[in-house]
């Protein structure tokens, strides 16, 4: 039993993933619709820098779950059969393109034309990783991770961090476009977590092995899922207040917000890591 902090690689790398995989479609938006000022299109590419600077700190996480980094060649072996391959694949994909990508970006060796089309594959190659991230844990022995609850967690993730970290972003690149729908998207990814954490809650009551109850597994759930939700509200108001009022937020206000919001999920992932159990003998629920 405990929060889960035991895997702090995993939740590093698994909260940090997704919000990057949302930030880089948020400022990708931006450069899409920044198509005729060339000088702040350029300066968005300069600013994607810490989206790829992060999920390399994501990445020398997992390999410190691995033990030896030397390990993360071998977890590749299974492309095809094996989820956590799978995942480390479509992850290094993803990191490949983006990073590569955005070096040709920045020293300009790519036109407008190929920019669009790198970034547009690696949205989508964005998207496939976080979808590969949540096959890993549909294991069918693990009743508390095999439910759509997880799926859709992770991808809240994404719709909860990444719009953020991108308007810090965008901030930053002195663009000065709409952000209102996606600080929106995140209001409702924030209202549609709390409703997914207080079903799953509830539900966590009915699924037990012969040796072990669900519900017993994090003590202070409800406690956690309230410092979470307290710190998703004081992030996500860093960037709603400033709207409401009709003014750009500050990119230091929005740096904050992220960093709020990430401590938020890293307490929600945690718990997720917390909640493992195996069917032992029997499960029931």
């Amino acid at each position: 039993m405990g929060n889960g902090w035991h895997e702090w690689p995993l939740v590093l790398f698994t909260v940090l993933g997704q919000c990057v995989v949302g930030g880089v479609i948020v400022t990708g938006c931006a450069w899409f619709a920044s198509s005729r000022n060339s000088e702040q299109q350029q300066r968005i590419v300069r600013a994607m820098f810490f989206l790829w600077l992060l999920m390399g700190i994501g990445f020398v996480a997992s390999m410190l779950h691995l033990g030896s980094p030397l390990r993360a060649f071998n977890s590749l072996n299974r492309i095809g059969a094996s989820a956590l391959s799978n995942e480390i694949a479509a992850g290094s994909l993803f990191f490949a393109l983006g990073g590569i990508g955005w070096l040709l970006a920045l020293s300009g060796r790519l036109p407008a034309a190929l920019v669009k089309l790198w970034l547009l594959v690696t949205m989508l190659a964005g998207l496939g990783f976080v979808w590969a991230m949540t096959r890993v844990y549909q294991i069918n022995t693990v009743p508390t991770w095999h439910t759509g609850y997880t799926t859709l967690g992770f991808f809240m993730t994404v719709l909860l961090g990444g719009p953020l970290l991108g308007a810090a972003l965008l901030s930053g690149a002195r663009y000065r476009g709409t952000s209102r729908r996606f600080a929106l998207l995140s209001v409702l990814a924030l209202l549609v977590s709390a409703g997914a954490a207080l079903m799953q809650g509830v539900s966590l009551g009915a699924i037990h092995s012969s040796v072990q109850q669900a519900s017993a597994l994090v003590p202070g759930y409800a406690t956690l899922q309230l410092w979470r939700f307290g710190l998703l509200l004081l992030g996500l108001a860093c960037w709603l207040v400033p709207l409401m009022r009709r003014s750009a937020p500050r990119t230091l206000t929005l740096a904050s917000g992220f960093m709020m919001v990430v401590a938020a999920e890293v307490i929600g992932r945690g718990l997720f890591y917390g909640l493992h159990m195996t069917v032992g003998m029997a499960v029931a629920g």
